[in-house]
This record gives structure tokens, C-alpha cells and sequence, in this order.
């Protein structure tokens, strides 16, 4: 286990090596700069001293070269629009607000979702399945910005039961977690139930029906632990179907999170904010692929990882 997790570790720098460079030479190649919109009240002076204190005077090999090494330093940079605040800063201060985000909506995603694939598969061709199926379904079909919209005006504005902006309290957090998660939780039901109808056909839940055990104590003693497998693979892609739907959903709904810095970042042309912000994911990502390789073997000692040996 040490020496795969030692190789992965390995690769996962190697991709972001190649993410910092990607992201470097697009933010260069991209029209505008950081000072666009202050260019008529700036005198030529003052631009070059801007571009010599972010270095943008410098060679582009000498820029990727300084850049790269204040990554691997974890310095971000100081941002161009923003002056005197560092990236590394507004990361510490926005990043507790979109994991408090994140995980809430994680929970209604796999929480959720896991129960209606249960229910669903449980009750197959009955009652039950149909109405699981049809939630999973429109949780699936309805975009995070339409279901916030239409939260925002139903709970908050109609019936008054949540606030519709900001994040001051923890009624704040639900309506954007039920926005950003219910999508997800439809993919998670879906996927549990054709799993547990799978597990539910095996020799296994046959000899423990024979045995005289009842249906719900064979799901959750035997079955559903197998069944989970798939929505562990999902874990992965579901983290960054979140973190990236959290930048719409925060902008929604008015929440200060990292999301909100990242938008406004690629409208100022913030060149440090973005990178660093996009770095910061990227890792954040990367190691999420990791722990649901390591889950894997968690949940099923049957699987082998590549190199663990």
C-alpha cells in the first residue's frame, strides 16, 4: 500500500506540473491584463512599476520558472487586482465556506441518494421504486441554477422558511447544499439501485435467504456494502462536479466562499488569483482520486492495487 500510494504521489505531481503550465500560458495567451480597466487614469510610470513588482516586465521563461517554484513553496502570489491581500489569504478565508458547502451537499448527495437506490431496489416494480425513480430522475434533469432559482422563490420568498443570500447562520446552508447536492444524489440512486438489484441476484443473497435471514438484514449485513462500489468510483468525479457547481451556486446565492473569487477573478484578469485558485483545486482533486483508490480496497480486501504488492 505505501508504494502505491508512494507512485501515485509521484504522478500526481507530474500532472501538476502540467496543469501550472497549461494554466500559466493560457492566462498569458488570454486578450487583457490585470490593469485594463485603470489604464486611463495610469500614467505609463506607474505601469511599468506594476509590471516590475509582479514581474510582468520579465522574460515568460523567467515568470513560469519563478511561478513554478513559489507553487511547490505553497506562495500563490499577491493579487493584481486586490492589492495587498495574497492569494494563499483568500484561500484560507473563502476555502472553510465552500468546504462547509461542499460536505453538506456531499451528504444530501450520497446520503440521499444512497437511501432511494436502497428503497428503490428493495421494492422493485412497486410503488416505492417508482417514487425514487422519479425524484432520482428530476434530481438529475434540473440544473443547480434552476433548482436554486426556484428554492430561492418557493422556500425563501414565498413561504419565508430560509433565508434566500448570504451564509450568517446554519439556515443559510440549506437551501444552496440542497441545490448544489440534489443533482448528484439522482446519479447515486440510479447507480445503487442497479447495484443492489445486481447483488441481490447472487449466490451469496440466495444462501443467506436460504438461511432463514430477512431481506433487510442481508442488505445492509451483506449485500449493500458490495453494491457500494460503483458510488465509491463516483466519489471522485462527484467531488468535482461539486466543487466546480460551487461556484455558480455561491454566486446564487451570495455566499463568500472560493468560488465567488474565482469568478471574479477571471472577469479582472487577476492572473495570480486564478492560478492559484485553479493549483488549489487541482490538488485538492488529485488526492480525492487517490483516497477513492485507497476506499476501494477499504470496502472490498479483495481488490489489488497496482503496485501495492
Amino acid at each position: 500500500m505505501a508504494k502505491y500510494i508512494l507512485k501515485r504521489t509521484g504522478y500526481i505531481l507530474i500532472a501538476l506540473v502540467v496543469i501550472i503550465t497549461a494554466t500559466f500560458f493560457l492566462m498569458r495567451l488570454a486578450p487583457g491584463n490585470p490593469f485594463a480597466g485603470e489604464q486611463q487614469t495610469m500614467t505609463p510610470a506607474i505601469q511599468e512599476q506594476l509590471n516590475a513588482k509582479y514581474g510582468l516586465d520579465n522574460p515568460w521563461y523567467v515568470q513560469y520558472w519563478n511561478y513554478l517554484t513559489n507553487i511547490f513553496r505553497f506562495d500563490f502570489g499577491e493579487s493584481m487586482k486586490y492589492r495587498g491581500r495574497s492569494t494563499n489569504d483568500m484561500i484560507a478565508e473563502s476555502f472553510p465556506v465552500s468546504l462547509a458547502l461542499g460536505g453538506q451537499a456531499l451528504l444530501i448527495a450520497v446520503g440521499l441518494g444512497v437511501l432511494l437506490g436502497v428503497i428503490s431496489a428493495m421494492y422493485h416494480n412497486k410503488a416505492g421504486d417508482y417514487i425514487a425513480t422519479i425524484i432520482a430522475v428530476l434530481g438529475i434533469s434540473i440544473p443547480s441554477f434552476i433548482l436554486a432559482g426556484l428554492l430561492q422563490y418557493f422556500l425563501g420568498l414565498k413561504l419565508g422558511w430560509f433565508p434566500i443570500s448570504g451564509w450568517k447562520s446554519y439556515m443559510h446552508t440549506v437551501l444552496p447544499s440542497i441545490a448544489l447536492g440534489l443533482g448528484y444524489m439522482g446519479n447515486i440512486a440510479k447507480m445503487t439501485r442497479s447495484s443492489l438489484l445486481e447483488q441481490n441476484t447472487s449466490e451469496y443473497v440466495k444462501l443467506a435467504k436460504a438461511k432463514g435471514l430477512r431481506k433487510w438484514g442481508i442488505v445492509f449485513k451483506h449485500s449493500l456494502r458490495n453494491a457500494l462500489l460503483p458510488v465509491v468510483t463516483y466519489l471522485g468525479p462527484l467531488t468535482a462536479g461539486i466543487v466546480t457547481g460551487s461556484f455558480v451556486v455561491e454566486n446564487i446565492f451570495a455566499i463568500p466562499g472560493l468560488g465567488r473569487h474565482f469568478v471574479l477573478s477571471i472577469n479582472n484578469r487577476d492572473y495570480t488569483v486564478i492560478m492559484g485558485t485553479t493549483v488549489f483545486y487541482s490538488i485538492l482533486l488529485l488526492f480525492a482520486v487517490l483516497i477513492v483508490d485507497i476506499l476501494y480496497v477499504m470496502i472490498d480486501p479483495r481488490i489489488k492495487l497496482e503496485g501495492a504488492d
